[in-house]
């Protein structure tokens, strides 16, 4: 360990913070009329050296015609990223096919490293590599940002955590490579096709977080194949017989347990060769929305802020969680709202008998499908003001309790109408309506609202982008200078949240009450191949690109899939008890119906976790894989021990 040390110390000193050949990866936009100490303190920090506290990157402003305009690019030299690949824990190929932890003393052990090779790292590796070491720039005496006295600053705080909070800093965003994102658009979506995703290579472009969405999405679209090929001629040869939607509902149950399981080996798979599924998981700083007194973190021993737990407990439950409720209320109060809509186009219809009264007994379930998007949208950003508002110290912790409040939210007002018709109306033929024009609805708008709208808008301010621009090009440094414009001003990518969301949103669709309607899961095939087009159009077209983000699987969406499965069972175990066909087998007492559906559904549950259990979670190749790696690392660990030990006997 000491001669590892030894030798990237070395490394470190030889670095050379000049390099001829400059590739920029990461722009950084300062806010107009920034202060020139600020821009000289903040850079030099940049291109000083590590043994000093800086990132030693390479760093040098974006000139245009109109002169620096406060846009940096930043970069780093071929050796600055092979010892920032170890300092991030990159997991790499090795000769022997085996993937072990990239350090930079056996770089010459893994596949495809030469020293001239500048590709052993792909682009989005490097993007993350500076991304990594920027956040990791922290204060050393500075009390302040220089020019900047209300910036404060403590030793260990996040430069650019600070500058970002203090408006000094607009953003940070990684660089497209136009050659290589030309030729991933026209494999993943330049031509329709019958094939799978390139998931290899959009890994290679956008991470390992991106990759395994567009990967789940492939797979949970193959998924609904069987339940889609099923509801076809179900729909069209039992479509009025109610009866016959038990065989249906079985076979949910088992569909609905099955491919979640399955998805936890394929996710195992991708996150092996990928890398990440080895990669260990680093300390977590405080995110940069959280404030408090400043205090002695009891782990690190550092100086940073303290907030009572007490406090946040209180905000969380004596003002979240009434909002929260009263929102459920609301939501509940609106759905009541359209029940009266409907009887009243039932009514409507029944006076007219007409073309147009058989329309109108649609409109007022699309009208309520347009609201609950509406409302969705906006207490996704009353909940988001409630949990910052919280001041969750890490980023794990806000994110896990923003999920929990917008996942409850939204099931309520998007399943609870489904529900009260189920369960209370009895009234299978409006839930078929109400489940049809819901999901069909829904699906049009998130199409047009994440998609189709941004990428006009974005392809309007190109146009007007490439006229102004067109007639200034005087040299080919102003191509760089025109892409690094066109991109400050694209979206934001805000990640992969509501992309699960509305995934989590169909799943609950198809597995809860699709035996009504058996269509449920040939519309939603339909849309996951057009999102899967559009969604990759988005991340080419629309947004600027986000940075990579090593992940080994699909976090809490996990448990909220499986969540869903469970709360499935147990509705599709009642429609079948509701069934005529079930309810004729018990003519004398109806507690006997209620005592067996309740006993399938509690013995479902028990097979569907002993499924669960008995599936292993990864392939037994993997499995064995990661054992040798284990075994193999606790044996270097141990005979450095026992060097370290016989030195200190020769002492």
């Amino acid at each position: 360990m000491a001669e590892k040390t030894k030798e990237m110390m070395e490394s470190w000193s030889f670095l050379d913070t000049v390099e001829s050949n400059f590739r920029p990866l990461v722009v950084i936009e300062l806010a107009k009329g920034t202060k020139e100490e600020t821009i000289e303190w903040f850079t030099n920090r940049i291109v000083d050296k590590k043994a000093n506290g800086g990132a030693q990157l390479l760093i040098k402003p974006l000139v245009t015609e109109n002169g620096v305009e406060n846009i940096y690019l930043v970069g780093a030299s071929h050796l600055r990223l092979l010892l920032g690949a170890e300092a991030v824990g990159l997991v790499k190929e090795c000769t022997d096919n085996s993937m072990r932890t990239f350090t930079y003393s056996s770089r010459k052990t893994f596949k495809h490293f030469a020293d001239d090779n500048h590709n052993f790292l792909t682009m989005a590796e490097c993007q993350y590599i500076i991304k990594h070491e920027l956040e990791n720039l922290r204060a050393k005496n500075e009390k302040m940002i220089p020019g900047y006295p209300q910036a404060k600053l403590y030793p260990g705080k996040s430069i650019v955590r600070r500058l970002l909070t203090s408006g000094v800093l607009v953003q940070i965003f990684p660089l497209h490579d136009r050659e290589e994102l030309k030729k991933l658009s026209h494999s993943w979506y330049g031509r329709v096709k019958v094939g799978y995703q390139p998931l290899d290579d959009i890994r290679c472009y956008f991470g390992e977080t991106i990759a395994l969405y567009f990967g789940f999405l492939e797979y949970f679209t193959f998924a609904l194949i069987p339940m889609a090929v099923i509801g076809i001629p179900y729909y069209m040869f039992a479509w009025e017989d109610y009866d016959k939607y038990v065989m249906f509902a079985t076979f949910n149950l088992l569909w609905s347990t099955v491919i979640l399981e399955v998805w936890k080996r394929i996710c195992a798979i991708l996150t092996y060769r990928w890398g990440t599924l080895l990669m260990k998981r680093q300390f977590e700083e405080p995110r940069p929305g959280f404030h408090g007194v400043l205090g002695i973190n009891p782990v690190t021993g550092r100086e940073e802020p303290v907030y009572s737990s007490i406090k946040r407990q209180l905000r969380i439950y004596l003002v979240s969680l009434p909002f929260v409720c009263l929102c459920l209320y609301f939501s509940l109060y609106v759905m009541m709202i359209y029940f009266d809509l409907e009887q009243w186009a039932l009514d409507y219809h029944k006076e007219n008998e007409s073309n147009f009264s058989n329309l109108m007994l649609f409109v007022p379930s699309i009208i309520y499908a347009i609201v609950i998007e509406i409302m969705n949208r906006i207490y996704r950003y009353a909940a988001e003001f409630l949990t910052s508002w919280e001041n969750h110290r890490l980023e794990s912790s806000y994110q896990n309790h923003l999920i929990l409040k917008v996942l409850v939210f939204n099931f309520l007002n998007c399943f609870a109408s489904l529900f009260y018709i189920a369960f209370v109306l009895f009234d299978m033929k409006l839930l078929r309506q109400s489940l049809a024009t819901l999901l069909i609805t829904s699906q049009i708008l998130n199409q047009f609202a994440e998609s189709l709208l941004p990428y006009w808008l974005q392809k309007r301010y190109n146009r007007k982008m490439k006229k102004r621009m067109c007639s200034k090009k005087t040299d080919a440094d102003l191509s760089l200078a025109e892409q690094v414009n066109m991109e400050k001003e694209m979206g934001t990518y805000l990640g992969t949240f509501d992309d699960y969301l509305e995934l989590f949103l169909q799943f609950g669709y198809v597995s809860l009450f699709s035996c009504v309607y058996p269509l449920a899961a040939v519309f939603a095939v339909l849309n996951n191949i057009t999102e899967i087009y559009s969604d990759a159009l988005k991340m080419c077209r629309v947004y600027k690109r986000p940075f990579a983000e090593p992940t080994a699987n699909i976090g809490v969406w996990q448990l909220a899939f499986e969540t869903m499965s469970v709360i499935s069972v147990v509705t599709n175990c009642v429609l079948i008890g509701m069934s005529p066909e079930v309810d004729a087998l018990f003519p004398d007492s109806k507690m006997d119906l209620v005592l067996t559906v309740a006993f399938v559904e509690h013995l479902l549950l028990a097979i569907k976790f002993i499924m669960a259990f008995v599936i292993p979670d990864k392939p037994r190749d993997i499995q064995m894989k990661l054992a040798k790696l284990e075994f193999e690392s606790l044996e270097a660990l141990k005979q450095q021990q026992m060097k370290l030990a016989a030195e200190s006997l020769k002492e």
